[in-house]
């Protein structure tokens, strides 16, 4: 966040000195109210308005790196809280009624800071079609940040159930067959054990890249635990998600990754397997992909024993 603050201190410095101007002008030409005459709700009302403008304009400041659409949103919320300021400034400042630039210190900044604020929005639309259009195979229907993976990132076993619970009634509406593919890296254990967490962490990483890089744009990639991804395949049959389960393994077995350290390539095997839904919850599709894993690896840790 520090790091954020100084990218945009200019901002924040400008917001200040244009608060504490407006204060300093009413003060100059006004005198203080007593405090029986205050009135809470518009206080509250006022000043409240104000406060939370001023929290919007930290969390985009927060969130958003320096450009247009982090400008225009702030801007036009400074705008937004320099009017509500200035108006809750009136009720501990009596002004003469011979001064009138007060009114015009409350009404233009909020016209003018609702069109800026528009205009950041517009943008700010145009850059989340972007950004979804980056989350294609990541995504799919809904997004929800809590159930997103920190490393890789995609989709957690939550987000998978939720999705799945979607897909199988669209499935269902329009009689469409959904399948779904489970790979494994075998013995990703020794990569932690031999290169540290860091180098299998930095694995799994290139691993959700070479997978998504081998799906089509329907489907959605998720990361059920540890080295286990599912691959939700709408309108796929069992024949058609064999083949691409198949794909997918072999191209786990050409990847050439090589550790950050040495370079040393790292000769990778992943296990596969299919389950086409059928007429059951969530719960029980994964169950059966599951037992379809463990069948699947049976005969290769049979062959390495």
């Amino acid at each position: 966040m520090t790091s954020l603050l100084k990218l945009h201190r200019l901002k924040l410095t400008a917001l200040f000195l244009a608060a504490n101007a407006g204060l300093l002008l009413h003060l100059a030409v006004g005198d203080l109210k007593a405090a029986s005459e205050w009135v809470w709700l518009d206080i509250l009302g006022e000043g409240g308005s104000a406060l939370l403008a001023l929290v919007w304009i930290g969390l985009v400041l927060k969130s958003r790196p320096a450009g247009r659409v982090t400008n225009l949103l702030v801007l036009g919320l400074a705008g937004v809280f320099f009017s509500w300021w200035i108006d809750s400034l009136d009720e501990f400042i009596r002004i003469p009624d011979t001064v009138h630039w007060d009114h015009w210190l409350e009404s233009v900044p909020m016209p003018i800071g609702l069109v800026l604020l528009t205009l950041g929005i517009y943008h700010w639309h145009r850059e989340q079609l972007a950004i979804s259009a980056q989350m294609e195979k990541r995504e799919r229907l809904f997004r929800e940040h809590r159930q997103f993976d920190t490393l890789t990132p995609l989709g957690d076993a939550d987000y998978l159930r939720r999705q799945l619970e979607l897909g199988l009634g669209e499935a269902t509406a329009n009689g469409q067959p959904l399948s779904l593919v489970i790979l494994d890296i075998d013995d990703f254990s020794q990569v932690n054990d031999r290169f540290g967490h860091a180098e299998g962490d930095h694995l799994l990483l290139a691993l959700t890249q070479l997978l998504l890089l081998n799906l089509r744009r329907q489907d959605l990639l998720c990361r059920l635990a540890g080295d286990r991804f599912v691959v939700l395949l709408p309108n796929t049959g069992e024949r058609q998600a064999h083949q691409l389960a198949t794909e997918l393994g072999e191209a786990v077995a050409h990847f050439a990754h090589r550790t950050r350290q040495h370079g040393e390539r790292l000769q990778l095997h992943a296990s596969t397997a299919v389950a086409m839904a059928l007429d059951e919850s969530p719960e029980a599709l994964l169950q059966r992909l599951n037992l379809a894993l463990a069948k699947a690896r049976s005969p290769r840790l049979a062959h390495s024993a």
